[in-house]
């Protein structure tokens, strides 16, 4: 069944009934803190675990880069497909976009990448990159298992979802701002809010590292015959100015935004920071959450984090007794695959507390899917 038809047969059944999709109460207080905790047990168990190492391995193996995502995004339909999970495809060229719970609000997505880089692996094992001159050097097959991951979880629990999970797998983070043109294509349509999850070597395993307001930094990108070092210009900002003219020569400063759009900064939502906190507290313990300070680093969830609520997270993947672990964009990155069920649980675990918390709130978003039928 594909998203069109499952959306109309929900929205049918809906109207016919007149009532939720479940009349059960939501947990009680106690019981919500519990939730995280099955969702990790459930994650960690070998039918979850394995399956998600599988799929991992099978996408380094094969990297692909951005915009050309097209066997990597065969891989996720096919899975969405064992799973009876609706979706739409393409956007932005080989995005996915699935849908677990009621096929009504409140809406909530989570969201993975699905580029590699043009470098050449230097790590040796049994699954490195059989692509000469493209690897996953930054985790984005990692997240793209952690995401599978989180949505077998969740549709397992589908009948007790009163809302709706969308499941946002983009092309093209690395500089094609991928993001931007999931969102022309209406990947983010009636959603409320929106959690990413990034791997990252520099908090040991078992931790998370995020905070409230802008993390990371924006970023642009231009051509010229000069690489800019420094400009030591005085104190006002416009104070340079024809230096093209007074060396005798021509200048021109190209910014392809088509190609490569600039990145905002990311901010992330002070209210899903306190979600965030309760949630990653169920699972991990609060010892366990990590400040994490702003860096220079950039992301295109900056775009999903401009229109509507968003929060970014680093997962924290290091473990010394297993050698060192280089940061992302080294020819050297490896995954921690021990870090995997704790993405896929939390990544479940915010998405399952957002809707239930936005449940008990009598001001529902304006708008569904049902209120444009």
């Amino acid at each position: 069944m594909d998203f069109s038809q499952w959306l109309s047969l929900t929205l049918i059944f809906h109207a016919f009934l007149s009532l939720p999709i479940s009349s059960e109460p939501s947990p009680s207080p106690d019981v919500l803190p519990q939730i995280p905790v099955d969702f990790l047990d459930l994650a960690k168990s070998p039918e979850v675990f394995d399956w998600m190492v599988g799929i991992r391995r099978k996408i380094h193996e094969n990297p692909e880069l951005g915009f050309e995502e097209f066997e990597t995004s065969k891989i996720i339909r096919a899975e969405l497909d064992q799973m009876a999970i609706p979706y739409k495809y393409p956007l932005a060229e080989t995005g996915v976009v699935g849908y677990i719970g009621t096929g009504l609000p409140p809406f909530v997505a989570i969201r993975a990448d699905m580029d590699a880089l043009a470098m050449q692996e230097s790590v040796e094992s049994e699954h490195k990159s059989k692509v000469p001159g493209k690897m996953h050097a930054c985790g984005h097959d990692a997240h793209v298992a952690v995401l599978l991951g989180a949505a077998k979880i969740l549709q397992d629990h589908r009948h007790e979802l009163q809302g709706t999970v969308v499941l946002v797998f983009q092309p093209a983070e690395e500089g094609g701002g991928g993001a931007k043109k999931m969102l022309d294509d209406g990947a983010l349509e009636n959603v409320d809010a929106i959690f990413g999850i990034h791997v990252s070597a520099s908090y040991p395993i078992g931790t998370v590292a995020s905070r409230s307001g802008p993390i990371l930094a924006g970023n642009g990108f231009f051509e010229a015959v000069v690489t800019v070092g420094k400009f030591q210009g005085g104190g006002a900002f416009n104070v340079i100015t024809k230096q093209a003219s007074v060396q005798r020569c021509n200048a021109t400063v190209i910014f392809n935004e088509n190609e490569k759009p600039f990145y905002p900064v990311t901010v992330n939502d002070k209210d899903l920071h306190e979600l965030f906190q309760k949630v990653a507290g169920d699972i991990l313990g609060a010892q366990n959450i990590l400040d994490k300070q702003p860096t220079m680093g950039a992301e295109d969830f900056s775009f999903y984090a401009e229109v509507i609520p968003g929060y970014f997270i680093s997962l924290g993947m290091k473990n010394e007794t297993q050698g060192r672990f280089e940061s992302g964009h080294s020819s050297n990155f490896r995954v921690n695959e021990d870090a995997l069920p704790y993405g896929a649980a939390l990544h479940a675990s915010l998405a399952t507390r957002y809707i239930l918390e936005k449940q008990s709130k009598p001001n529902l978003p304006k708008g569904s899917f049902h209120d444009d039928l």
